[in-house]
């Protein structure tokens, strides 16, 4: 009677019995080499997790990179712009990419220190 009002007690899970009936059941066995095979094929396969994971870093890596060159190209974009119209930048440019100076000016270099 008190087998109707109270619930078995679970057993728990086993691996080695698992797989005990793996090995007396070769349906089961198959499929257990299958799924095997199967999650092979999807973590190391040329489509699988892992590639896909390398491309997620190579895509980062590449946006990142866009980001810097866009800055890079904000930059030059504004010194661009203030070259053509601002005479001081025009000046700086010339003083220090040409060593030019002006007519009566002196220029002096110093050493690079060692």
């Amino acid at each position: 009677m008190e087998d109707l009002f109270y619930r078995k007690a679970r057993k728990q899970f086993a691996p080695r019995e698992v797989l005990r009936r793996m090995v007396r059941n070769k349906r089961l066995t198959a499929l257990g080499i299958i799924g095997i095979v199967i999650l092979g094929f999807a973590v190391f396969g040329k489509p699988g997790i892992r590639a896909r994971f390398q491309l997620e870093q190579e895509k980062s890596s590449l946006e990142q990179e866009i980001r810097q060159s866009e800055a890079e190209y904000k930059t030059l974009q504004q010194r661009s712009r203030d070259l053509d119209s601002n005479y001081r930048e025009i000046e700086k440019a010339a003083r220090e990419k040409y060593g030019l100076s002006r007519a009566g000016e002196t220029v002096y270099r110093t050493a690079p220190s060692r």
